[in-house]
């Protein structure tokens, strides 16, 4: 029953005229012990196309954004950039998922302010 008001603002875009798509920014709790926190996370895990995780280790060395490149990414990602920049990006990211959380950000960021755009980068 908890999860029928929702569902059903999820299911709203469908209902909108010539369809669409409905953003929905919203954060949530995990690993609080809760069996029912853990019910609805997993319930819309997989109706999102976008996951940003962010690690308390990674915010407890003061690194902002404190996020975890590993766990974080989006769906149909090859819809979103051209396939060269994809390409890159895939290599960056799989370079940097061989150090330790709190390194990859370290890394990127310091890669981000060697260049005045983010397309400067990828092309360098």
């Amino acid at each position: 029953r908890a999860l029928e008001v929702p569902k059903q603002l999820f299911g709203a875009a469908r209902k909108c005229e010539e369809g669409g798509s409905l953003t929905i920014i919203a954060t949530c709790l995990v690993d609080t012990g809760s069996r029912a926190d853990q019910v609805i996370f997993e319930e819309f895990k997989g109706t999102g196309n976008m996951e940003l995780i962010l690690d308390r280790t990674i915010a407890e060395r003061r690194i902002f954004p404190a996020i975890n490149l590993a766990q974080s990414g989006t769906r149909k990602e090859h819809l979103l950039m051209p396939e060269r920049e994809l390409k890159t990006i895939t290599a960056l990211r799989r370079r940097l998922l061989n150090a330790p959380p709190h390194v990859q950000m370290e890394q990127l960021l310091g890669a981000l302010n060697r260049f005045p755009a983010n397309e400067d980068m990828l092309k360098g």
